[in-house]
């Protein structure tokens, strides 16, 4: 971690801030927006058991954004069998904080997000973090997920699914 420092003038040094880029760990996210063929619901996942999101995750080593996104889905809500649709776009956002209250400003993400369809209907996750997946009416997505810039990325996309 690292301060800026000024020289004052007694010839002491004195810390004035620290630079956010110094603060916060930059990561990349990838994720899918899921909808359902037949109910067109669509797949929203619980985070810690306290917060609501988009499946989505961190790319592991020697991923891609869309490899990492299948996978993600996979884990977090047991739906494997995916049909591409889009690149939707990117959004950067604060980690939700503890207890899915408020960010954290321990990191700053970039998520990327894609458009997905499919037939699959039965749920089972089985990453321990994310605990619960639900189809939920397009509607109500906004309503349930926790993050502010979740909740505007949704609504921004949300007439071109359907």
């Amino acid at each position: 971690m690292s301060w800026k420092y000024k020289k004052s003038l007694s010839q002491g040094f004195f810390a004035t801030e620290l630079l956010p880029s110094q603060c916060m760990k930059l990561t990349k996210t990838a994720g899918g927006v899921v909808v359902n063929e037949k109910t067109r619901k669509i797949l929203v996942v619980s985070q810690n058991g306290d917060s609501w999101s988009l499946p989505k995750g961190h790319l592991e080593a020697g991923e891609d954004d869309l490899t990492a996104t299948k996978r993600e889905i996979g884990e977090e809500s047991g739906v494997t069998d995916l049909t591409l649709v889009k690149l939707l776009g990117s959004y950067e956002r604060r980690a939700i904080g503890p207890g899915g209250r408020g960010e954290s400003m321990a990191e700053l993400k970039t998520i990327v997000m894609f458009l997905f369809t499919t037939a699959q209907d039965d749920l089972s996750p089985t990453d321990p973090k994310n605990p619960e997946a639900r189809w939920v009416d397009s509607r109500d997505v906004a309503t349930l997920l926790t993050h502010a810039k979740d909740k505007e990325f949704f609504l921004e996309i949300l007439s071109s699914l359907e």
